[in-house]
């Protein structure tokens, strides 16, 4: 599935391609993670990434191995869209420093994006010292069911942005060939492992913190 294509994401009944990793034809490589997440409803979601996560000790918290430290840009209060996630973490061993943007949702899928039961986190991927280039694009896609939720993660790697050094550079970052060059399989395998981890440890404990932050003083 190409990133012009993640509209198909608001199907709640799933993708013929639901976990794995995929060259595409482009030169992207494709990154797909389903995570069932039992007790877990896609409004916790939202509060995890919008009210809860402040601080590096609750981002060490989503993957005690990988996640390293944390910040925010531009965080308004009660929600993740427009601000930048400011991260240090480990994907297959690499210490990476990664500012993460997140986009209004509606704005890149429609109305549809904002329906009850359902999540939808939009956002691109850049270097952390290079604030003006990005390297990829993401989606979480959640979607309630009678158990919890789904939880589709969907990145496209090798979608590179560099408005600062010119069209041409960018014309040149975003062929097949460097694409595959800069994106690697490998890295992209290591991404679909890391994220597989991180949801599944927040899938744990999210219910019981997100019904203790519900309970009266």
């Amino acid at each position: 599935m190409r990133h012009d294509e993640r509209r198909r994401l608001l199907d709640p009944t799933g993708l013929a391609f639901e976990s794995g990793v995929e060259r595409l034809e482009d030169g992207v490589a494709h990154v797909a993670v389903l995570t069932h997440m039992p007790n877990v409803r896609a409004e916790m979601i939202a509060w995890w990434f919008g009210t809860y996560m402040n601080t590096t000790e609750h981002y060490r918290r989503w993957h005690p191995r990988d996640h390293v430290w944390m910040d925010w840009e531009d965080k308004r209060a009660g929600t993740h869209v427009g601000a930048h996630h400011l991260v240090h973490e480990y994907i297959g061993g690499q210490l990476q420093k990664l500012r993460i943007s997140f986009h209004d949702p509606v704005e890149q899928l429609g109305e549809a994006a904002a329906a009850p039961g359902r999540l939808l986190v939009c956002a691109t991927v850049g270097l952390l010292a290079r604030p003006e280039v990005k390297i990829a694009r993401m989606v979480h896609a959640a979607h309630d069911t009678a158990w919890g939720c789904e939880l589709r993660s969907h990145f496209w790697m090798g979608h590179v942005e560099t408005p600062m050094l010119g069209g041409l550079v960018q014309a040149l970052a975003n062929t097949r060939f460097v694409r595959r060059r800069g994106a690697s399989l490998t890295a992209a395998r290591a991404l679909e492992a890391h994220c597989h981890e991180e949801m599944t440890f927040l899938s744990r404990f999210l219910p019981a913190l997100y019904a203790e932050s519900r309970a009266p003083a």
